[in-house]
């Protein structure tokens, strides 16, 4: 399995600091994606002595992919991005964070989730229990239905 390092919200896409890793939130959707999804494989920390992101491994991936990772950072601020990448390089990332170029809420879109062009996000809800629910539900549909091009298309899951 490729393991890049994607390290959080690129500094060019916000437009001001978001504070430090939130890790016990990120403990806590470690848990959350362990408990609920069967094909997760793994779910750890890229760094144990100073945790910046939470990677959750998959054994398959959406489409032809044959594995894909979930990069998660829960910052303090509450801004976050759930960024999507399979073994085919395909991208997507659900975010939340102040920008220029986007609503607040907003999703990268596939295959490569660029910057500029992000819409808003049909993620509506704030706390983190319900956004990690929400991702971990559009990730499931689009695996299910092989179609990526519905991970945005549900009304304020989960």
């Amino acid at each position: 399995m490729d393991r890049d390092e994607s390290g959080g919200i690129p500094p060019e896409e916000r437009t001001t600091d978001l504070g430090a890793p939130d890790v016990t939130t990120m403990r806590r959707l470690r848990e959350f994606f362990r408990q609920a999804e069967p094909l997760v494989e793994t779910a750890e920390f890229d760094d144990v002595l100073d945790p910046q992101e939470l990677r959750v491994e998959y054994g398959d991936g959406i489409g032809a992919a044959e594995w894909c990772r979930l990069d998660i950072t829960w910052y303090k601020s509450g801004a976050y991005r759930f960024h999507y990448v399979d073994g085919n390089d395909v991208n997507w990332r659900f975010d939340r964070h102040p920008n220029s170029h986007s609503p607040e809420k907003h999703f990268h879109e596939p295959p490569d989730a660029p910057a500029e062009t992000a819409a808003r996000s049909c993620i509506e809800v704030e706390e983190h229990r319900l956004v990690a629910r929400a991702v971990a539900k559009l990730w499931r549909r689009a695996y299910e239905q092989d179609d990526p091009s519905i991970l945005n298309t549900a009304t304020n899951p989960p």
